[in-house]
């Protein structure tokens, strides 16, 4: 791709993002105080989250893959389930994956 077209298309990304958020504030406020679209909107956050963290956690490219960060997500989820703080989470968690990246 040449500099040129990597400008062009960054540039009409931009104004399609910026015209996306701009139809956001169009959105009439009785569809908005929806208590089911409420609650959906609740939600969204969450399985954005998830799926990035199986994608990011099990996932290479377009292979399936069990390896040290697996291990760590699977310590995290223990240490979530044991009601840990959530800086000790992420500590434990990375310290198990790296542990287990050092042995294997």
């Amino acid at each position: 791709m040449s500099s040129t077209m990597m400008w062009i298309v960054l540039a009409a990304t931009c104004t399609l993002c910026f015209a996306i958020k701009l139809l956001g504030y169009l959105v009439p406020e009785p569809w908005l105080s929806n208590p089911r679209l409420q609650r959906i909107n609740a939600l969204i956050p969450i399985s954005l989250l998830s799926a990035l963290v199986v994608a990011q956690g099990v996932v290479i490219k377009t292979h399936l893959v069990i390896d040290h960060r697996l291990a760590g997500l699977a310590v995290a989820l223990a240490a979530l389930f044991a009601k840990a703080p959530f800086p000790v989470v992420v500590v434990v968690a990375a310290a198990t994956s790296a542990l287990v990246y050092h042995l294997h």
